[in-house]
């Protein structure tokens, strides 16, 4: 049910690392929260150098020019070990998916409620329970 959207710098990486990093976000969650491979929405959105701001050094971080800003629309009913195992994993995954450092990756978890989220058809396949995984 997470959905990511992956806000990278353009013309950084190419299309098979584009792929390679939607396949660890996805992972990210398999590995982190045991949630079914086929639980897949992810968008990536490049960002010209006019359009994606992160300070280099804020929080102790060494950024470089391959920063980048992952969002993650995420139940809101998971506890705060979840969100600690899915933040990790996000970042251990995507730095090995692009070689990058580990302090290029800000991630925002970004709580909803399951009955906000619709998986097709117009109908909230959440609204009367909670996911399985």
């Amino acid at each position: 049910m997470p959905v990511f959207n992956a806000h990278i710098p353009a013309n950084r990486f190419s299309p098979e690392q584009k792929r390679a990093l939607a396949d660890a976000l996805n992972q990210s969650l398999v590995q982190g929260l045991g949630i079914p491979e086929g639980d897949r929405f992810i968008m990536i959105s490049e960002h010209g150098d006019s359009e994606l701001f992160l300070d280099p050094t804020f929080m102790g971080m060494q950024r470089s020019s391959d920063a980048m800003i992952i969002t993650v629309l995420f139940g809101a009913h998971r506890p705060l070990e979840d969100k600690r195992a899915v933040a990790a994993a996000i970042n251990r995954l995507a730095v090995e998916a692009l070689g990058i450092s580990p302090d290029d990756i800000f991630i925002a978890l970004i709580p909803a409620p399951n009955e906000n989220f619709s998986f097709g058809r117009g109908e909230l396949q959440l609204a009367e329970g909670a996911p399985r995984w």
